[in-house]
């Protein structure tokens, strides 16, 4: 597999290549490693492509979790906990899961516990590999990345997804890079807050 297109969002690649480079390296190597041929092993079920032999999502996300997971990068969640008073969110999002929880009771309110997760994370760098479904990856780049930056986890974001002629030969309902570019680059240059690389990947 191969790096078919990149966008830098707030600077995100360059802090890599000055700041983390080997980690920008074994994301690189990560996605090379990826046979996609190897993966082009579902046959479709839809009736638009009965019978056709697709990539399968599930094939090439465990060979990416492989290569990863050998390089030290881990699953990591953020806990926190809300309720549905909003100046008291903004008071405490920054504080520990404990200190929200209490400032939470103190305000009269039940403590609702929630998280975001994501699938890799080492030295401050995280990598979801997204090809899921694609209102997924919405979440990962306004939410998930976001909550991970604010809460001083991690520096950088980066999105790995197919890009449109790979997506054109698996399932439905699989995101492509064009459209998640776009996705991001119309909300503004700082929208989502946070330092993100996309990068587009095909066979």
């Amino acid at each position: 597999m191969r790096i078919a297109a990149k966008y830098s969002h707030m600077n995100g690649e360059e802090y890599l290549l000055v700041h983390k480079p080997e980690l920008w390296q074994e994301v690189c190597d990560a996605i090379s490693s990826v046979d996609a041929e190897a993966c082009k092993n579902k046959v479709s079920r839809e009736k638009t492509m009965l019978g056709k032999m697709l990539y399968a999502p599930d094939e090439m996300n465990r060979a990416f979790d492989l290569y990863l997971r050998e390089k030290g990068w881990a699953e990591r969640r953020n806990t926190f906990w809300v309720a549905h008073d909003e100046l008291l969110l903004r008071q405490i999002y920054r504080e520990s899961g404990e200190v929200q929880k209490k400032a939470i009771r103190e305000a009269g309110y039940e403590p609702i516990m929630s998280y975001n997760e994501t699938d890799f994370v080492k030295e401050r760098v995280a990598v979801e590999v997204q090809f899921g479904k694609y209102a997924f990856v919405a979440h990962d780049l306004f939410v998930k990345h976001l909550s991970f930056y604010v809460s001083g986890i991690i520096d950088v974001g980066i999105e790995i997804l197919p890009m449109k002629s790979l997506e054109s030969e698996m399932s439905s309902g699989v995101p492509y890079y064009e459209r998640d570019l776009l996705n991001v680059v119309r909300q503004g240059r700082g929208v989502p807050a946070v330092p993100l690389v996309l990068i587009g990947v095909a066979p």
